[in-house]
């Protein structure tokens, strides 16, 4: 049973992934912080799939590329990941000032050029990236 809700995961993190403007997507562990899946995003690997739901491995890459292409404004997993951690970790410490009774469901970061929606889980979050559609 275990492996069929985990094959539904993988399924829906897959078909998320592929949604038209979604660039990437990222699970990290609620505990720590680590990634446990992303697709999309390069990460510090040169044998990483940009487009893998798997982890990547932990060889080296250069920054700023990803398709073989250089990108401004890209970043790597690991670097979102510390990233999104850190505004997590920001947004609980404010909700817990204004009332400790309450917790964060869902955060939406927009900028000019892209979106992030953050959903934390009591054992994962959930990021995904993607442009920011036209106004």
């Amino acid at each position: 049973m275990a492996q069929n809700n985990q094959d539904e995961t993988l399924s829906l993190l897959t078909r998320l992934s592929q949604k038209p403007g979604v660039q990437s997507t990222l699970i990290l562990s609620r505990e720590n912080g680590t990634i446990i899946r992303t697709s999309g995003l390069i990460s510090k690997s040169s044998s990483a799939n940009p487009n893998s739901t798997l982890p990547a491995s932990g060889e080296d890459a250069p920054d700023n590329y990803t398709s073989g292409r250089k990108e401004s404004g890209i970043h790597s997993a690991e670097d979102v990941a510390s990233m999104v951690w850190s505004f997590l970790g920001a947004a609980g410490t404010l909700v817990d000032e204004l009332d400790k009774d309450d917790e964060v469901k869902l955060l939406r970061l927009r900028t000019k050029k892209n979106e992030l929606v953050i959903v934390p889980d009591p054992k994962f979050i959930l990021v995904a990236i993607h442009d920011t559609p036209p106004a």
